[in-house]
């Protein structure tokens, strides 16, 4: 019989701070907030020190990100960009 189910990446409303998140997580969300507006995911894996010369090589970020604008910690605008949110 299994336990309930633990979120690896917690709704941000369910957390008490960002130390909640895995240390990548994290990292990924420290560089969007210090960034001057909306970020595409090509500018955070060239930060990360990803190849963002090959689109596919940014797909598992882009899954990051957008996981990380379905609970709450970014937001994802409609032009595909990221946000931090206050």
């Amino acid at each position: 019989m299994a336990g309930p189910a633990v979120l690896l990446i917690p709704y941000r409303s369910d957390a008490a701070d960002e130390g909640a998140l895995p240390g990548d997580y994290r990292k990924i969300l420290a560089i969007v907030r210090e960034a001057d507006g909306p970020v595409q995911v090509r500018a955070v894996g060239e930060r990360l020190g990803l190849d963002a010369s090959v689109r596919g090589k940014l797909e598992h970020l882009r899954a990051k990100m957008t996981k990380l604008a379905d609970r709450g910690w970014l937001h994802k605008r409609g032009d595909g960009r990221f946000t931090a949110r206050p």
